[in-house]
């Protein structure tokens, strides 16, 4: 795996970070889209730092796993539509993701929650949540929200045009 490659296991990031007791909660919208055939997005979620776009953790990984419902072989395939997550390490993991993966989400609001176990690991500092969205037969987006670790709470929004609506970051503690 190179060095700028993700780092998908959870507490895989640096042993020396300050202890942080906090989660980070990150609502997604998934619009709906009226077409003629709809097919759920895959969705990826991960940590970049704000810095440098170094990936640092997936957090949520949402695509159809094993056959797909119309025998077009595994929905493993295509998350090479999740361009950008595939490129920064999403074609060297290994799936599923303990605590990261699930099935693709009907429209509507979603929320994952990173636990302070999960979490903890991570260095102070500034911080970007990078949401990916690629739907078959649709468009493809990404939204980054900014944050903060190991501060006080915060929180940050944006919001996506196509195939993602409003992204909510929230650092509780």
């Amino acid at each position: 795996m190179r060095p700028t490659a993700l780092i998908l296991a959870a507490g895989a990031v640096s042993a020396a970070a300050p202890a942080v007791a906090a989660d980070l909660n990150v609502t997604i919208s998934v619009p709906s889209i009226s077409t003629a055939a709809y097919h759920r997005p895959y969705v990826a979620v991960w940590i970049e730092r704000a810095a440098d776009d170094v990936p640092m953790h997936t957090i949520g990984l949402w695509y159809e796993a094993g056959d797909t419902a119309r025998g077009e072989g595994t929905g493993e395939q295509y998350l090479k539509d999740l361009r950008s997550w595939w490129r920064k390490g999403g074609r060297a993991t290994t799936l599923p993701i303990s605590g990261a993966t699930g099935p693709t989400r009907a429209p509507g609001r979603h929320t994952i929650t990173a636990p302070v176990a999960r979490m903890n690991a991570l260095p102070a500092g500034q911080y970007e949540v990078v949401v990916e969205a690629a739907r078959e037969q649709g468009g493809r987006e990404l939204v980054r929200v900014p944050f903060t670790w190991g501060g006080a709470a915060n929180t940050a929004s944006a919001s996506g045009t196509s195939e993602l609506g409003a992204v909510t970051v929230a650092v509780t503690r």
